[in-house]
């Protein structure tokens, strides 16, 4: 008898927009938009809103519990802060200009802002995906490639092992990647739902070219607590609307006191290359971690190819799930 080996997963394609808020839940949305005002290779601008939303059960209308604003400038061609703020304002940002967002800024991030990363502020949130915002940004590029003026920044080479992606002998290590498996980027709709607008924090709307990571966390509580999130990379286009070049959904459930991951599934959505999606198979090596444990325990156990980059920063970003949940409970008792 031969047992065959369960399909690779394969992505699902674009998600559409976000589902309805459910009663007795809390939201939480984040973007981070990248613009280059003097053209591609002049300095970067970040602007990130984010908003954390209370959903009563009761029917009542839903309740702002907290909105946070970032504004964030780098050097030309660079990825070395120059100026950034916040709003309502934190003056232990000021400890971050200056700061290279590349390897060793998550570790600057929590010595820096230590009361943010603790109480999971959304603010936080941002900050720490700035290094890969910063870094995936010139996929704009490839949508407006005529957008100048500006010295473009030279391309990165792929590190061999760093991920599934780059696994030895992937595909998106072969030269001619793109003749052989085409663009994977896929046109995405916007993000609200047509029925619940209220769904997400106000949206820029840019029409030159931009890049954007977007989140969704959806946190219900019960009698154990229910997680539904998504993530995605895309970027304005010419002809108008946005192309998306990384998209995950993830499906969990934790134990209401422990906060112990009870089940754990990830939706590949839109992803650049045939490997990415093999990451999905070792989720179940973090069953039993406590969400507050994420963003320590991820990179730890899904290290190199056993891991995905923008896998694991959505499940990173699963840590505050439980200050979501303080929330929602503070608010259920007014």
């Amino acid at each position: 008898m031969t047992i065959e080996d369960p399909p690779a997963p394969q992505p699902a394609g674009p998600l559409g927009p976000s589902p309805v808020r459910r009663p007795g839940s809390v939201r939480r949305t984040s973007t981070l938009d990248t613009r280059w005002p003097g053209g591609f290779g002049t300095g970067l601008h970040i602007d990130g809103r984010a908003r954390d939303l209370y959903t009563p059960a009761d029917g009542r209308p839903p309740l702002v519990v907290a909105e946070d604003r970032l504004c964030v400038r780098f050097t030309p061609a660079s990825r070395v802060i120059e100026e950034i703020e916040s709003t309502p304002a934190r003056s232990e940002l000021a400890l971050l200009t200056g700061a290279r967002c590349g390897g060793g800024f998550r570790t600057l991030l929590a010595q820096a802002l230590p009361r943010e990363r603790d109480t999971g502020t959304s603010l936080y949130l941002m900050l720490d995906d700035l290094a890969a915002v910063s870094l995936i940004a010139d996929f704009a590029e490839t949508r407006w490639p005529s957008a100048g003026p500006g010295t473009h920044r030279a391309a990165v080479r792929p590190q061999e092992g760093v991920c599934t992606g780059f696994m030895p002998g992937s595909s998106a290590l072969s030269p001619d990647h793109v003749r052989k498996g085409g663009d994977r980027t896929r046109r995405v709709v916007p993000l609200p739902h047509p029925d619940d607008p209220a769904g997400w924090h106000e949206l820029a709307a840019p029409t030159e070219p931009s890049m954007r990571r977007a989140r969704r966390i959806d946190v219900t509580p019960g009698e154990v607590i229910g997680v539904d999130a998504m993530f995605q990379d895309s970027a304005t286009v010419p002809e108008g609307g946005r192309r998306a070049v990384h998209e995950y959904r993830l499906h969990a459930t934790a134990h209401a006191r422990t906060g112990a991951l009870l089940t754990l599934r990830a939706e590949p959505r839109i992803l650049p290359y045939d490997e990415c999606p093999l990451a999905v198979l070792n989720l179940d090596r973090l069953l039993g971690t406590p969400l507050a444990d994420l963003r320590t325990t991820v990179p730890r156990v899904l290290r190199g190819t056993d891991g995905c980059t923008h896998l694991n920063d959505a499940l990173r970003a699963l840590t505050e799930v439980p200050a979501l949940v303080a929330a929602l409970h503070r608010r259920a008792q007014e």
